[in-house]
């Protein structure tokens, strides 16, 4: 009998090893494949036609049969191929597959075939693509195998709104190019700032003469110093004659200082070590940016008598590292960034569907799982595929946290420049990365026996039979509020995240807890809410549990010495208004000292006031507004500039002329350009003197679907960050606050010059070199077609532009363009260079490929 067993066994094994065997000899790595737009108009409909044309570079057939493709997109599908040889299906969240049906036929090696599908809205740019595709056999599904490569092929669009070269040359030329010398050496733009004559010459013999308060600030002063002129500069308590002194003062505010520069010595003034900081950024943009690229025995600062302080003491970045993730170097270096553009808090969004990005001690599971993502189709042990990570769990983005010591080190790096680092839990939406990983982990527990302990941190309900899809189409990816253990795990993970900050010295004044876009018909089917809802007689359907939930966490946080913060939908109590549902400011977190980030305020989707409702309902308001605040939005609307675009398309402008206290005065488009119908702004909560006082700063927001590099978050953030340092550190600018129409344009078009031309001949220089340099956007040039002459224009004055007549690409060997291009036929191309030789997008003029006459094209 035992050898009868024992020879079953090995049968088996023999049988599941040779199902788990690839049933062909097939590699998917020698399929290529391109994904093309058809028809952006497909039938007359708001639809587009697109296609997946797949090429099969191997030696090998592909068979009809036995496979799917797996990929990921934030858009939807008709079910059918137009093709009629592929079904597409939702797996869940942005994860789809696509089965070949009968109409798909064997793919000789050489051959190419075409899966042509309908989007349900028109493509836009190049961010509307599929992406991750991977193929997985029908006879071993647990395993996915990438695919050789993916390619977008290009697509000139002609939908309304298109940006065009003609129109950016248009946009630029208003721009008045301003000298160098002309301009403000200290940016964000200070107080009060006069420049005087003559200079500072720093050079080795320069001391650091600290008082006792500001010797850390003193110490961080000398190494840039370093950086700068190679030498240490020493850091003493007292010293006379032509050097820099950091002196402690009263009557300057907080975060204010107060620099002066003359040829005799520098002398920075603040109350606090922070203001001390500040000042010394302010001395730091003073070097030319050449001083960065090389060092310099000596250098001139020009002599500057500053008075400053900021406008908003909350200026935020909030950079998503869950949808894709970030490595601690790089979030290192944004921190850089912004402690030189005097940027005070950085909102890690740590948590999400698609990723866990802390380690919780307590909770392992939330990171050996819930930090995972590649193949699976029950999330047991990784998370899914998302946006275009692909089936291998060891990918760059999908996949990755930050260690306790990563955590603790970011966490230094910030408290050393003044910077507080706000964490977020996702909660209760957006939080399938810890559902999941906590069903592993009752998985596990319940195998050893052990289901008390295996319950205790269970964030659902096992016999919940409810039916929702989220905005991002997960349909299991909402907490249950109303499991005790729910309440467990959050305090769990405060308390782990208290002794991270504290062993890292750091304040952790309050953590965000998120609570935006729960979908409706969540816990309707949970007997643990029925049962909840028979004890507590205020709970009256499945909305009650909202304020149910925030008040138990609310309370945890308080007994903590920490506040609560949330994006805007923990703030608003639901209610009806002429039979309608509408949101008012909930009373029962008013005098909590809540902080709302508040991002809605889509024009033309009914909630533009709603930042302002709660200010002058009481909570303490963020404004992360998606009009003009959003990093992850594109710049403009063209098929090659990547980004989503569902808020609006947010060029540096939109940064920079947003106007905190009336925003509604400068909505001029929609999301497409088209003029705003101003009435959608009758009836509309206006922001009362009592509100301004709870708008306590602004925050841009970096959302990283779309983002799945170092490179490409440096793209999106930069230089729009510097327009969103402005807005928050300086003062209400005289153009925002004009009554007079005319006279606030004429204001805003000089502001608006000078703040470009810092930009391309201070700023983008000095991010060019400053920190080993920063991959910003570099804008796509103008081009204009005149009596057969092309002019050129970029939307930074300063930066270089170079131009082709070769129908090759410009790179730092072409002609340099120094005006109009007398060019009768064939293809011109124009390209702009930051000082390093580094390019962005070209802007084409000319005959197309086709032969046919145009001026300029995308």
């Amino acid at each position: 009998m035992r050898k009868i067993l024992t020879l079953m066994l090995v049968s088996a094994f023999f049988m599941s090893t040779a199902f788990k065997t690839d049933p062909v000899k097939f590699s998917p790595a020698d399929l290529h494949i391109a994904w093309e737009v058809m028809d952006n108009n497909y039938q007359g409909k708001n639809e587009a036609l697109t296609a997946l044309v797949i090429t099969n570079k191997g030696k090998e057939v592909l068979p009809a049969g036995g496979w799917k493709f797996y990929f990921n997109s934030g858009r939807g599908f008709t079910e059918n191929a137009v093709s009629g040889n592929a079904k597409i299906n939702q797996v869940n969240g942005d994860l789809y597959s696509i089965s070949p049906t009968n109409g798909f036929k064997d793919l000789k090696p050489g051959e190419s075939t075409r899966i042509e599908y309908v989007n349900d809205d028109p493509a836009v740019n190049v961010t509307d693509a599929p992406e991750g595709i991977y193929l997985v056999w029908d006879a071993n599904p647990e395993k996915g195998y990438s695919i050789g490569s993916f390619n977008i092929t290009p697509y000139k669009p002609t939908y309304q709104g298109l940006i065009t070269p003609e129109i950016v040359f248009d946009r630029n030329k208003v721009v008045t190019d301003i000298p160098a010398d002309q301009l403000p050496k200290i940016f964000p733009t200070p107080m009060s700032y006069v420049e005087n004559t003559g200079s500072f010459i720093l050079n080795e013999k320069t001391v650091i003469v600290a008082d006792g308060d500001f010797t850390k600030e003193a110490s961080s002063l000398a190494e840039s110093l370093n950086s700068l002129t190679g030498k240490p500069a020493k850091v003493v308590a007292t010293a006379t004659g032509a050097n820099i002194y950091l002196k402690k003062v009263s009557g300057v505010g907080a975060e204010g200082y107060e620099l002066n520069v003359t040829p005799q010595g520098i002398t920075i003034k603040a109350s606090t070590p922070i203001g001390a900081f500040y000042g010394i950024q302010s001395l730091k943009s003073l070097a030319p940016f050449a001083a960065l690229n090389k060092k310099e025995k000596s250098i001139q600062l020009p002599c500057v008598a500053v008075k400053d302080e900021p406008r908003f003491p909350h200026r935020a970045v909030m950079l998503d590292v869950a949808r894709n993730f970030q490595p601690k170097s790089q979030v290192l270096k944004l921190i850089e960034a912004m402690s030189i553009y005097k940027l005070n808090v950085l909102h890690l969004h740590l948590t999400d569907d698609e990723g866990w990005r802390i380690e919780i001690p307590s909770l392992p599971e939330l990171t050996t799982v819930g930090s995972k993502r590649g193949h699976t189709l029950d999330s047991k042990h990784n998370l899914p595929a998302s946006h275009g990570s692909g089936p291998d769990v060891n990918n760059a983005t999908g996949t990755g946290f930050y260690t306790k010591a990563e955590y603790i080190e970011i966490l230094k790096y910030a408290n050393d420049r003044h910077i507080t680092v706000i964490p977020e839990i996702e909660t209760p939406g957006h939080a399938r990365a810890s559902i999941k990983a906590m069903d592993a982990r009752y998985d596990h527990l319940m195998a050893e026996g052990k289901k008390e302990e295996a319950a205790k941190y269970l964030l659902r309900d096992l016999d919940d039979k409810s039916e929702y899809r989220s905005v991002q189409y997960w349909n299991d990816n909402v907490i249950n509020v109303s499991v005790p253990s729910t309440y467990t795990f959050v305090e769990t993970v405060v308390d782990d995240l208290i002794s991270i900050y504290k062993e890292a010295s750091a304040q952790l004044p309050t953590i965000h807890f998120g609570g935006d876009e729960v979908p409706p018909h969540v816990w309707e089917k949970s007997p643990a809410y029925l049962a909840l809802k028979a004890t507590h007689p205020e709970i009256q359907n499945t909305g009650d549990l909202w304020y149910y939930f925030y008040g138990r966490v609310n309370q945890i946080l308080k007994a903590k010495g920490i506040y609560l913060s949330g994006w805007e939908e923990m703030a608003l109590r639901k209610t009806k208004l002429d039979g309608n549902d509408t949101y008012v400011p909930n009373p029962d977190l008013a005098g909590e000292h809540l902080h709302a980030d508040v991002w809605n305020n889509v024009l033309g989707g009914a909630q533009e006031d709603l930042a302002y409702k709660l200010a002058n309902g009481g909570y303490k308001v963020v404004l992360t507004c998606v009009t003009n605040l959003y990093f992850d939005m594109a710049n403009y609307k063209s098929f090659d500039e990547p980004g989503y675009y569902w808020g609006a398309f947010l060029g540096i402008d939109k940064f920079y002329s947003f106007i905190p206290y009336d925003y509604f005065k400068n909505a001029d488009v929609d999301r497409n350009g088209a003029p705003i119908n101003q009435n959608i702004f009758l009836g509309k909560q206006r922001l009362t003197d009592y509100g301004k006082g709870n708008i306590i700063g602004l925050q841009g927001a970096l959302w990283a679907e779309t983002v799945k590099s170092t490179e490409r978050m440096d793209y999106m953030i930069f230089p729009r960050l510097l327009g969103l340092a402005e807005r928050t550190w300086a003062q209400d600018p005289t153009w925002a606050t004009e009554k007079d129409g005319i006279k606030a344009k004429q204001d805003y078009q000089q502001a608006w010059s000078v703040f470009l031309n810092v930009l391309g001949k201070r700023e983008l220089p000095r991010l060019t070199y400053f920190n080993g340099g920063y991959n910003y956007r570099i804008p796509k040039p103008g081009i204009n077609l005149q009596d057969g002459k092309y002019s050129s224009n970029v939307e930074f004055p300063g930066l270089t532009i170079r131009y082709t007549t070769n129908g090759n690409d410009p790179d730092t060997n072409s002609k340099i363009y120094t005006g109009p291009v007398d060019y009768k036929s064939g293809i011109i191309k124009f390209r702009a260079f930051d000082p390093k030789g580094r390019g962005g997008n070209i802007a084409t003029g000319g005959e197309t490929a086709e032969g046919k006459k145009q001026g300029a094209t995308l």
